[in-house]
C-alpha cells in the first residue's frame, strides 16, 4: 500500500484537504486516453500496473475515515454502473477545493451546502436539453455490417476532443460501407431523418416527404444524405413532453403511434451507438458488439423468430481471462468457457465425446458446510460395529457418500456456486467426474433452464428430478503447447442446446495488462447496457460539463445582480438576515462550483494532448465560454456546433475529417449519479469537519423560515 502525498495544513479543514490529495492521484485517468501508473509498495518494493480509479484506490492506504468514505463512494459507483469512477474521483477533488475556497472567503457552511446543492440540481435540469433518444441513434438492421468496419477511423469527442483509434486493429470493411447505411429514425412528425445530425436542411425535409412512400427511394436518399439549404432544429428538450408520439411501454421498449417502432427490428444495428459509447476503446467495444449479436442470434433461434425485439441481457455475458496468451486468441463464443487445471486434460478428453448429466449445487460442496442455524452435537462418541483397524475420518466418509450419490445418478459434471473440497475434487477426477467451484449464479441459472437441472443446496437433497442432461464438455481452442506449459491451465467449453450464455475470452501476452483489459471491456458493456436500458444518451465529449459550466456562470451573474440589489436595499422581502446572506454569498459559491467544471474540462483536454498545458486548455475553454455567452443560449450554441460537419467547439483543426467521425455519447444516469455522489461526499466531509472543529452538532431549522438551510 502507498499513501497519497500532499502537505496537510492542520489549521484548515483536514478532511477536505485529504479528499483533494486522494483525488489528485487519479488526474491522468480522466478522459479516453488513460495513462497507466506503476504503484510501488515502499515496504516490499513490489509494483502493480493500474489504469483505472478502482484499481488505484485498491493500492492506496485508505485507512483514514476520509479514505474509507472515498473508497465506499467509488466502489458504489463501480459496482452499480462500472463507469464514471474517474469523473467521480476528479470532481471530489475539484469540489473539495471549491468548498475550501468558499470557507477561505468567509462563506457560512450552511450556505455552501445549500448553494452547491442548488447549483448542481440546476445543472442536472439544464443538461436535459443535451439528451438524445436512443432510437434516434439506431441504424436500421443490417446484420452484414459489423462494428469492425469502423475500427480504423478516428474518434472525435465532439465538441471538445479528438483521440486516435487503436493502431493495432485490423481493417475488415471499407469505412464507407458501414458509415453510410440507412441511419433511419423517426422524429415527432413521423418523417424519417438521418442520425446523428441534430439539424437538417429544409431541402432534406421536403425530399423525405416525397420519398416516404417509396422505400427504395427513401433508402437512396438516406444513403446520399444531401446537406444544403436552411437548417431546422429537430432535437430539443421540449421533445420530451408527454404529448409526443413516443410512449414508454411497461417492458422498457418504446412504441410510436403511426410509425415504425424499435420492436419491429430484428436487432437494431448498434454501430452508431457503440462507436459513440466506446470513447476510443474500439477493441473492447468490438467484443461487446460481437457478444450482443451472438446473444441476439441465440435468442432468435430459440424463439424461432427473426423479427423479435432486441434485448441486451448483460447478466448472461461472462469473461474468461487468459494472461500470457497472444492477443489474437481474444474472441466471443457461445456457452460457458472456463479455465481448469492442466491435470484435468485426460478427464476432458474422455468426457468430450459423450452426453453428460449435470448437477447444480448452490452452496459449498464441503463436509463442514451447514446452514447458519445448525449446531453440531458435542461430547457424543459413535461406536461403529465394524472392527476395522483404521477408521475412516469424517471427511472421508462424507466424500465417499458424495461419490456414491454421483455414481447412483450417473452425474459426470457438477457446478458449484461456492467452494469445493479439494479431496472430493481429486476423487472425482479418478472417477471420471468433473467438479467446478465458484461458478456464477447466472451461469447456474442458465444451465438449469437449458438442461432441466434443479439447483440444490446440499448433496443430501439430490434425486433423479434434480439432475439435468444434454450437456457437452470440450476443449475451447487449440493453444500452442509452449503457451499451455507456460500458463499451466487448459480452457474448456461447457454448453447445451438452447443455453443463453455468451463468454468473452480476453487474452494478453502481458500479464500485468490483463486486469485492465477486463475492466475496459465491462466499462464498454455497461455503457451500452445503460444506454439501451434508459433509452437515452447525452451528447458526449464534455458537452454536458461545458453546459454546466456556462449555466453556473449565468446563475452566478444573476446572483451578483441580486446581491447588488440587496446592498442597495431594493430587494423585496429582505427582512430575514438569511435571505440577505444567501444573496450575498450565492454568487461566490456558484463561481467556486463552476471552477470545478472548469478544472474538469481543462484536465480532460490536456490529457488528450489537445493542448500543451492545462493553462492553454483553460484559456481555450474560456474562449468557447465567451462564444457561448455571446450566442445568448449556451445549449443552442452546443447543438449548433454539433450539427456542423466542418467544425466543432474544440476541434476546428480537424474539420476536413469530421465527415468520417461519429458522434460521441455518454450514458445519462451513471454520469449524473457520479456528480451527485461527488458533491454528497464533499458536503458530508465539510459538515463533519466543521462539527469536529467547532464541537457542535448541526440542526435543521424550520424549512419555511430557512428554506431548508443547515446551521452549525
Amino acid at each position: 500500500m502507498v499513501m497519497a502525498c500532499r502537505v496537510i495544513n492542520k489549521r484548515r479543514h483536514m478532511g477536505l484537504q485529504q479528499l483533494s490529495s486522494f483525488a489528485g492521484t487519479g488526474r491522468t485517468f480522466l478522459g479516453p486516453l488513460k495513462l497507466s501508473k506503476f504503484i510501488i509498495d515502499a515496504e516490499c518494493h513490489e509494483s502493480v500496473l493500474i489504469s483505472s480509479t478502482v484499481r488505484l484506490l485498491e493500492s492506496l492506504d485508505l485507512t483514514s475515515a476520509v479514505g474509507q468514505l472515498l473508497n465506499e463512494a467509488v466502489q458504489a459507483q463501480n459496482n452499480t454502473y462500472k463507469t464514471g469512477t474517474s469523473t467521480l474521483l476528479f470532481l471530489i477533488g475539484a469540489w473539495s477545493s471549491a468548498a475550501e475556497e468558499c470557507l477561505h472567503l468567509g462563506v457560512p457552511i450552511s450556505l455552501i451546502v445549500s448553494a452547491m446543492s442548488e447549483g448542481l440540481n440546476s445543472c442536472i435540469e439544464e443538461v436535459v436539453s443535451l439528451q438524445v433518444p436512443v432510437y434516434n441513434v439506431f441504424d436500421q438492421i443490417d446484420n452484414t455490417k459489423t462494428f469492425s468496419g469502423l475500427e480504423t477511423s478516428s474518434v472525435s469527442l465532439c465538441p471538445f476532443l479528438q483521440i486516435p483509434s487503436d493502431s493495432d486493429l485490423q481493417k475488415e470493411h471499407d469505412l464507407k460501407d458501414v458509415a453510410s447505411p440507412s441511419l433511419t429514425f423517426y422524429n415527432l412528425s413521423g418523417i424519417p431523418v438521418r442520425s446523428p445530425k441534430l439539424f437538417r436542411s429544409q431541402a432534406e425535409v421536403e425530399a423525405d416527404k416525397n420519398t416516404l412512400q417509396n422505400p427504395q427511394s427513401l433508402q437512396n436518399s438516406l444513403l446520399t444524405g444531401s446537406r444544403y439549404g436552411k437548417s431546422i432544429l429537430i432535437h430539443s428538450r421540449h421533445f420530451n413532453r408527454t404529448d409526443n408520439q413516443w410512449i414508454n411501454k411497461p417492458d422498457g421498449f418504446l412504441e410510436q403511434h403511426g410509425g415504425a417502432t424499435p420492436s419491429t427490428y430484428r436487432c437494431s444495428d448498434l454501430v452508431e451507438l457503440e462507436m459513440g459509447l466506446s470513447h476510443g476503446d474500439h477493441h473492447s467495444m468490438k467484443l461487446v458488439d460481437e457478444a450482443v449479436r451472438l446473444q441476439y442470434q441465440n435468442a432468435s433461434m430459440q424463439q424461432g423468430s427473426c423479427m423479435m425485439p432486441f434485448r441486451f441481457d448483460i447478466s448472461r455475458i461472462f469473461t474468461c481471462c487468459l494472461p500470457g496468451v497472444p492477443e489474437s486468441f481474444s474472441c466471443v463464443c457461445p456457452g460457458f468457457i472456463t479455465v481448469i487445471s492442466i491435470s484435468n486434460t485426460t478427464l476432458v478428453k474422455e468426457l468430450q465425446n459423450q452426453p453428460i448429466r449435470i448437477l447444480l449445487i448452490e452452496g459449498d460442496l464441503t463436509e463442514k458446510y451447514r446452514h447458519l442455524g445448525f449446531n453440531k452435537a458435542t461430547n457424543i462418541n459413535t461406536v461403529l460395529e465394524s472392527m476395522r483397524v483404521q477408521q475412516d475420518t469424517t471427511e472421508e466418509l462424507w466424500t465417499n457418500y458424495v461419490l456414491q450419490v454421483l455414481i447412483k445418478f450417473n452425474v459426470n459434471l457438477v457446478l458449484v456456486q461456492g467452494n469445493v473440497s479439494e479431496h472430493l475434487t481429486e476423487k472425482c477426477i479418478h472417477s471420471k467426474r468433473l467438479v467446478l467451484g465458484s461458478v456464477n449464479s447466472c451461469v447456474m441459472q442458465a444451465f438449469a433452464e437449458a438442461s432441466g437441472a434443479v439447483p440444490v443446496t446440499y448433496i443430501t437433497q439430490v434425486n433423479e428430478d434434480c439432475v439435468g442432461s444434454g450437456v457437452s464438455v470440450t476443449f475451447w481452442r487449440s493453444i500452442p503447447s509452449d503457451v499451455i506449459d507456460r500458463i499451466n491451465v487448459i480452457t474448456i467449453v461447457i454448453k447445451t442446446e438452447g443455453i443463453n450464455l455468451v463468454t468473452v475470452v480476453l487474452t494478453s501476452p502481458v500479464t500485468a495488462q490483463m486486469q485492465t483489459k477486463e475492466d475496459r471491456f465491462w466499462t464498454c458493456a455497461y455503457r451500452l447496457y445503460y444506454a439501451l436500458k434508459e433509452q437515452k444518451v447525452f451528447l458526449g465529449g464534455g458537452a454536458v460539463e461545458f453546459l454546466c459550466l456556462s449555466h453556473l456562470q449565468i446563475l452566478a451573474e444573476q446572483s451578483l445582480s441580486k446581491r447588488n440589489y440587496v446592498c442597495s436595499g431594493w430587494l423585496p422581502n429582505t427582512s430575514s438576515w438569511l435571505a440577505s446572506s444567501l444573496a450575498l454569498y450565492r454568487s461566490t459559491v456558484l463561481k467556486c462550483l463552476a471552477n470545478g467544471w472548469h478544472k474538469y474540462l481543462s484536465t480532460l483536454i490536456y490529457n488528450t494532448a489537445s493542448c500543451s498545458s492545462e493553462f492553454e486548455a483553460s484559456t481555450f475553454i474560456q474562449q468557447r465560454l465567451q462564444n457561448a455567452t455571446d450566442s445568448g443560449s449556451p445549449s443552442s450554441y452546443i447543438l449548433n456546433e454539433y450539427s456542423k460537419l466542418n467544425s466543432g467547439i474544440f476541434n476546428s483543426g480537424i474539420s476536413n475529417k469530421l465527415e468520417q467521425i461519429p458522434s460521441i455519447y455518454d450514458v445519462v444516469i451513471p454520469k449524473t449519479e457520479a456528480w451527485r455522489r461527488a458533491l454528497d461526499l464533499v458536503l458530508l466531509v465539510l459538515q463533519t469537519d466543521s462539527e469536529i472543529i467547532t464541537g457542535l452538532g448541526h440542526r435543521q431549522l424550520n424549512s419555511q423560515e430557512t428554506e431548508g438551510f443547515l446551521f452549525l
